[in-house]
Formats: C-alpha cells, structure tokens, sequence
C-alpha cells in the first residue's frame, strides 16, 4: 500500500512537544472550566445543561449550513414539527442531536462513558444520531455522482462511498477501518496526562474529519465526540459550555473554523516540520487555535452564569415579563436551592397562601418554572423567551 491509503497518513497524530502558548491555554481551560457554574446547585446546573444542549444543537446545525431557527428547536423537543418536509427533516435532526448529547451526559455523569475515540463510541454516534431518520436525510451523494443510502453506523466500504471534501480526498472506503483503528490507539485517554487529553480533543477532532469514516455526518459526529472528549478530559464542566458554538463564530470571522481546518490537512512542509505526512507546524497552530476557542466559550458562559449576574437577571425578567414583584424571591430561592416545595411559596413571598399558590401557577404557566409532577417540586426552566432576557448573545438572533 502506498503512504496515502496507509494509516501514518494521519500522522502526527499528537504533539511531541507542547509549545509554552500551548501550555498556558491548557492551564486556562482547566482552571475557568473547574470554575464554571460551581457556585450554581446541581439542580439549577442540570436545566442551564439543557439550554447549553440547544446551544450545541444550533451551532452545529449552522455549521453544516442548516439555519434551524431556536424557536424550530424549541418546538422539535416538544413534537410539534413543521408540516413542510424540509423544515421538518431539520427539526428532527435537532431534536436527535440534543437527545444523543443528553445521552452523553448522562453516561459521563453516570460514570458510564466509553473511550470517547474508540470506533465502538463513534460508530454509535453515528448509529444514534440518525436513528429513525426519514430517507431523505440518507440518501447522500456517492462516487460519480450517484445518489447512495447511509447506512447509519456503517463505515464507508465500497466503491460507491469514494468522496471528496473540497481539495481533500479522505481514504479510500477499503481503508477506512484501518484508518479508524489507528485513530482510536493513538487517541485512547487511558494512557495520558491529563494535558495530553486536552491537547488530543483538538487533534482527534480534526483527524477523524480528515479520515471521513461515514458517507456523511462526520462534522457532528467530530463534534459530539469532541464534547465527550471534554466531559472525560475533566473540563466539560457538567455541559454547560458549547464547543459548536465557538467553531460556528470562530476568533476573528465565521470562516475561521474552516480555514483552520483546511490548513490543517497541509502536508508536512520541509526537514524542520516533523518527520510524518502531515504538518506538525500546522498540527500545532490548528491545536492552539481550538483550545483558544475553547476558552473563549468557557469564559463567555463564566460570565453569564456567574451567581449575582444570574441573580440580576431574573429580577430583570420578572420586570420584563410584567411579573408579580414577589416572583423575584420566589425564582432566586429556586436557582439557589435548586427546587422549592410548593408549600415553600407562602413563606418565601409573605403571600397568602392561594395568592402564593396563584403566583406559583401563573410562574409555571409562563414556563420559567417547571416540575415533574403536577404536585411535584418546581425548578427553574429556560424556554425561549427566558433565554432573550437572561441570557442575551446566545444566538446571533432569536
């Protein structure tokens, strides 16, 4: 087999030195992600996880050049889906996309997570995200043109899965496992440090792209697979950071992920830049950009999540929203204790106890507090119209 059809095409795989930039965005990331929500209680963190899920979703989506509106999202998660059959198909596939992160989570808090590059974890990616899709989201362009049907799960294999992605062409289908079996040796965190791990999202991130294993979806799968990465590098901070949306709007222009990208497929450029196919140079620069990335996201959340902020905010959207002035105590004591007995709202607000329990249903009933149950205990919820008061700057417009 030639160079290109063998694994050591993707190779450098990591970083044999860490440059100091390198080195100070590791120590960053680590420090603002363990500081990120930790004043919040579990309970709250959990529902601004979910709102962090749509965030995702949203960001993703855009990336792949599908504009799923916030409000089409909110209203996937809740079965009512456009009667066209194009709207239609993208809020499905928001909806699976927000459910399968949701499952990542769970299986991270659960202590469940497999290695996140293992091809048994990619393939179910795969497998989940396109789980009960409509045909149309898999019939994808194959070689000369032909219409071919995704397997979901299934790695490209046959003559008709020959692709290209702009100037690059991936591997062939025959090598695409042998492909993916480096991939999931050379990014196995079992064996590293823990800055190896944080280093190794951004270069198994591109490298699993640049191997292309489906026929399509690869650019959400490297995302969720990169969420998982962090979540298991220890600075996924619970989900409430969204490394899609910092690809979506990059540092300088919305066509800096791309670029980054595309320069990171650049061939290794003389003696002085590693001893492999691929440009360590460029390994490095496509490395230190991402985790810059990461960090922009992390610190842009710190500060939209930090507790008096927060706290502000919802005094804000009480005033907004033409609320009782007593909802004000009855949502901070939510977001501080995580959930109130409905028994609690008399006491909280010095209301009666019916104008209590008519406040605390009329708070349900605009959707910032939500319960289980009926009867059950309320917590703090985020529809849309929350999120344009507390949490401005999330999407570019809602």
């Amino acid at each position: 087999m030639t160079l290109a059809e063998t694994p050591g095409r993707i190779e450098p795989c990591l970083l044999d030195e860490i440059e100091p930039r390198i080195v100070d965005r590791v120590a960053a990331i680590s420090s603002a992600s363990q500081a990120l929500g930790a004043r919040l209680h579990p309970r709250s963190a959990g529902s601004l996880a979910e709102l962090a899920r749509v965030m995702n979703c949203y960001y993703s989506n855009l990336i792949e050049g599908h504009n799923t509106t916030p409000r089409e999202i909110e209203r996937a998660l809740h079965d009512r889906l456009d009667v066209t059959e194009d709207r239609r198909n993208l809020q499905l596939e928001a909806r699976a996309h927000i459910r399968l992160q949701r499952e990542i989570d769970r299986q991270f808090a659960a202590g469940a997570l497999p290695e996140p590059a293992s091809i048994a974890f990619v393939r179910w990616l795969h497998r989940s995200f396109y789980e009960g899709a409509p045909e149309a989201m898999l019939d994808v362009p194959g070689a000369g043109g032909r219409i071919v049907r995704m397997v979901p799960g299934e790695f490209r294999h046959d003559a008709n899965h020959e692709v290209s992605v702009g100037r690059h062409a991936p591997p062939s289908p025959a090598s695409v496992v042998a492909f993916m079996e480096h991939f999931e040796r050379r990014y196995r965190f079992e064996p590293m440090g823990a800055g190896s791990r944080i280093t190794a999202i951004a270069a198994a991130h591109h490298r699993l792209n640049y191997i292309h294993p489906f026929l399509d979806g690869n650019g959400r799968v490297s995302r969720l697979m990169s969420h998982a990465m962090a979540l298991q590098a220890g600075i996924g901070a619970h989900g409430l950071w969204s490394i899609s949306r910092g690809l979506a709007r990059g540092l300088e222009s919305r066509e800096d992920y791309k670029r980054m990208m595309d320069n990171a497929d650049t061939p290794r450029r003389g003696d002085l830049d590693g001893r492999v196919n691929l440009s360590r140079a460029a390994l490095a620069e496509f490395t230190a950009w991402f985790l810059e990335v990461c960090l922009d996201q992390i610190t842009f959340m710190a500060g939209l999540l930090e507790l008096e902020t927060l706290i502000a905010r919802l005094q804000l959207y009480v005033r907004r929203r033409g609320l009782e002035a007593q909802a004000i105590p009855l949502l901070e004591q939510t977001l501080l204790r995580g959930e109130i007995r409905r028994g609690d709202a008399t006491r909280i607000t010095g209301l009666r106890e019916r104008s209590a329990r008519d406040l605390l249903a009329g708070l349900v009933k605009d959707g910032i507090l939500g319960s289980e149950t009926p009867k059950g205990p309320v917590s703090l919820r985020f529809p849309l119209h929350a999120v344009e008061i507390l949490f401005p700057n999330l999407y570019p417009e809602t």
